[in-house]
């Protein structure tokens, strides 16, 4: 519909403008973006993809909001690190105008000139906890595969232990070690793949919304001639003439 189309392409805008401004932020532990214009609707989901990039907890503040002028932020965390307290601790601080939240996400309400002292303030706060977090994020594996294993029979047995769901997402499977015989981006965010085992035995895989994140663009450019080890669910790409297994690839490591 109409009205849908008008809200992705504020999404994308608002997406696009953050973007911008996280490439500048590397070395913070959390990232700190906001912008005038900014539709409050999208903030949310802004923060919950650049989280998703990053790896690090995210806030995305749209500054003129409301008549005030003040700015509505919306944050996003990862497991391990509880970013609803340390809003909670930031307003008591005298940071912010209003803010709470819970241990995965918070809202907040900021004066422009606050933003700055905010994400120094986070930054600190959190640096330690972030990057204990981040390392413990382990990849829990059900099954590991050569690439010939992989199969449509193989995903069906799979899927005798569903139905999967938010609290059961389905079995995570490895398939390795492969090289990437093809890499590249489909529509504006994806990373498509065709990966071979050594015995020549080949499957598709694709890396949704994952082009910006630092797996994606190793996959895209970092990986031509190297072994890899791919990790994510196995499902049945059904397009064409016969079923064929295909992985939905959530992390990548170097095999060699």
């Amino acid at each position: 519909s109409q009205l849908n189309e008008e809200r992705r392409a504020i999404e994308q805008e608002v997406q696009e403008a953050a973007e911008a401004q996280v490439a500048s932020q590397h070395n913070r532990a959390v990232m700190v973006v906001a912008g005038r214009g900014w539709h409050p609707g999208v903030i949310g989901i802004v923060a919950g993809r650049i989280k998703e990039k990053t790896g690090k907890p995210s806030l995305v503040i749209a500054l003129d909001a409301d008549d005030g002028g003040k700015g509505k932020g919306s944050g996003r965390s990862i497991n391990g690190v509880d970013l609803g307290a340390a809003i909670i601790a930031a307003r008591e601080a005298g940071l912010l105008v209003a803010g709470g939240g819970h241990a995965m996400a918070c809202g907040l309400t900021i004066e422009p000139g606050q933003v700055n002292a905010l994400a120094d303030w986070l930054d600190e706060r959190l640096a330690r906890e972030i990057v204990g977090a981040r390392a413990s994020q382990a990849l829990l594996l059900d099954l590991s595969l050569s690439p010939g294993g992989l199969t449509p029979s193989l995903v069906e047995t799979l899927e005798v232990a569903g139905p999967f769901g938010v609290g059961w997402p389905g079995p995570r499977v490895a398939v390795g070690p492969v090289r990437l015989v093809k890499c590249d981006l489909v529509g504006t965010d994806h990373v498509r793949m065709v990966a071979a085992g050594a015995d020549g035995r080949s499957f598709k895989a694709i890396a949704f919304r994952a082009a910006q994140s630092e797996m994606g663009q190793t996959l895209l450019h970092g990986s031509r001639g190297r072994q890899l080890w791919l990790a994510g669910r196995a499902k049945i790409d059904d397009w064409g003439s016969r079923p064929a297994a295909e992985l939905h690839v959530e992390d990548a490591a170097f095999a060699d």
